[in-house]
């Protein structure tokens, strides 16, 4: 599928409520009291006829599809957490430049969808954009590449061990995984970055409608 029709499919999503389509698609979100935290991306990945997939190249051959959340304080939307961008691998980072990288492969090309996160529940979330992105020769591929020659070097003066969560200013590499003794690691776009990424801005307040509950509902779609 080629990204103009992806972005098209999607985009009949925005303001609808995810929680539906995951019992549409038979995606489990909650088990045994566990919740699956990828389970907004898996019901994208369906919604778009792809089977679920981990593996570092691009989800659909030429570009790359990523999930983020939102969180509402008071009307105003903000990037909920950092986006996992792909595994970092010490022996592969030290070989390649970053033009030859599975980290630029994954940002030239993107689409990201982002959603709302009202509670810890999940028992609801709204579609609130689709956006693309793609890094090409601009400014961002250079402050990227910074980062990204930031972790080759310390690489080689101090192996993996001397990698931090601190290093990067638009890229961090950090450990992923359960626990503190986890090993794996990989590039994460830091907050303000992916706010740059997807363009985030305030919407007009005409554009949402806050329940009884405290939840916002969509109206109409973002101009």
């Amino acid at each position: 599928m080629e990204r103009p029709e992806a972005i098209s499919r999607l985009a009949k999503l925005v303001g609808q409520d995810l929680r539906p389509l995951a019992d549409k698609y038979a995606i489990t979100v909650w088990k045994a009291g566990k919740k699956n935290k990828g389970w907004a991306g898996h019901v994208i990945e369906r919604h778009l006829g792809l089977a679920l997939n981990s593996s570092r190249a691009p989800n659909f051959g030429s570009w790359e599809l990523k999930m983020v959340s939102l969180k509402d304080r008071a009307g105003i939307l903000s990037v909920k957490e950092t986006m996992a961008i792909t595994m970092l691998d010490p022996v592969e980072v030290l070989q390649k430049p970053f033009e030859q990288s599975h980290l630029l492969a994954k940002l030239s090309k993107l689409i990201i969808v982002s959603r709302i996160f009202q509670t810890q529940a999940d028992d609801r979330s709204i579609i609130y954009s689709i956006g693309q992105f793609d890094i090409g020769d601009t400014d961002v591929f250079l402050r990227v590449r910074q980062d990204y020659e930031e972790v080759r070097k310390v690489l080689k003066r101090l192996g993996p061990l001397g990698l931090s969560g601190r290093m990067g200013i638009l890229v961090q590499p950090r450990t992923k995984g359960a626990g503190h003794g986890s090993v794996s690691r990989a590039f994460y776009a830091r907050t303000q970055f992916v706010r740059e990424l997807i363009g985030l801005q305030q919407p007009a307040l005409d554009k949402w409608e806050r329940g009884l509950d405290g939840t916002l509902s969509y109206i109409r779609g973002i101009e």
